[in-house]
Order: structure tokens, then sequence, then C-alpha cells
């Protein structure tokens, strides 16, 4: 299958992030790169997916929620080695207990100046999860039927490193509010699980 690509971001991008990407030129910025990895593993019968919470520090993404992984490193030969290195870092899950499936679309995020690269993998064991705790504060298991649910689906208003008291849309995903970067790579997961799904 294809991916849906940037149209399933925007879905939940806001506003103003859509304005900015419209004037920025994004090569100009030289962005880095940084690499995620999207977890979904079995758990009491059911899909998960493995969303992380950021620690509280003095920085742009600062107690948010996140997918596991960071920025792509110079002895990383692909974005898919830094994602796996990166989740093994922060979570404690080693690369051989996750298959790839497929390579998503890229976001940019212009607050830190990344094109981050997600990625899907399937873990078919259990997990146990060993916390980096200076990268992860905590990990979020998401049963992937909630992620699939449209009731989800809200917005709220935020103020975020670029703007102040903006209604943002976002993802209720257990029992957090997931928004930015994160909820448009996960956008794009949902619509294409759904189309995967035929539903």
């Amino acid at each position: 299958m294809s991916i849906p690509g940037e149209s399933s971001h925007f879905i939940m991008a806001p506003e103003i992030r859509k304005r900015a990407l419209d004037t920025i030129k994004i090569s100009e910025q030289y962005p880095r790169n940084a690499a995620v990895m999207m977890l979904c593993y079995p758990k009491n019968e059911e899909t998960h997916i493995a969303l992380i919470l950021r620690p509280v520090y003095e920085g742009v993404h600062s107690g948010q929620i996140a997918l596991p992984g960071g920025k792509v490193e110079t002895f990383d030969d692909t974005y898919q080695t830094a994602a796996l290195r990166e989740t093994w870092e922060e979570i404690g899950i080693t690369k051989e207990k996750i298959e790839v499936i497929k390579k998503l679309t890229k976001v940019y995020v212009p607050p830190s100046n990344f094109w981050v690269h997600p990625f899907l993998g399937i873990s078919k064991g259990v997990l146990d999860f060993i916390l980096q705790e200076e990268e992860v504060a905590k990990v979020i298991e998401v049963p992937l039927k909630e992620l699939l649910n449209e009731k989800n689906v809200t917005s709220k208003k935020l103020s975020t490193s670029y703007a102040a008291n903006i209604e943002v849309p976002s993802f209720q995903l257990g029992g957090y509010t997931v928004w930015g970067a994160t909820a448009m790579m996960l956008s794009e997961l949902k619509v294409f699980l759904k189309e995967a799904m035929d539903v």
C-alpha cells in the first residue's frame, strides 16, 4: 500500500502551522534530521502503540507526548537505523524485537528545526520497557483502537512554543492530549490503517 502523505498530516495541524509552512522555505533553514518509531505490539490480547512522555526541561518539547526517537547521528547509516537505535536507547527495546514495516511521510517541525522521519514497526511479543530517565518520564501504552476511534479527535486551546492560547487539533490517548508533530504523524498512521482495513 502507498502511504497517505502530507494531506493526512494537515488533518491534525494547527492553522498557524499550515500558514507558516506556506511561507517557509525549509531547505533554507538547514534543518537537522530525526527519526521516530511507531511501535505496535500485543498487550492483553490487543494491539497497542507506545508513546512517551518527555520530562520537564528547558526546551521546546518539554513535557510533551512523543514517539520514541531522536536526532540522527553521523554514525547512523540510515534513518531507520537511527529510529531503531533511539527506540532501544529511550525505552529499552532492541532492534531484534522490532520488524520495520514501512517508512511514513517525514514531518518538518519549525520550533526545533527538524525533519522527523517516522517508521512503523511491530513486535510480536510482550514488551518490557526500560526507560532512559533523562529523555523519558513515562511510557504511555495506548490501545490502537483508541487512535482509530473518531471520538478521540478533538481540539484544545493551548500555548505552544510559537503562539499563545491557540486552537490546536489533538488526540485524547491514554489519558493525555497529543498534538503537534506527534499528532500529525499519528494521523497518517490512522489513515493508513483505516485504508488497510477498509473502514
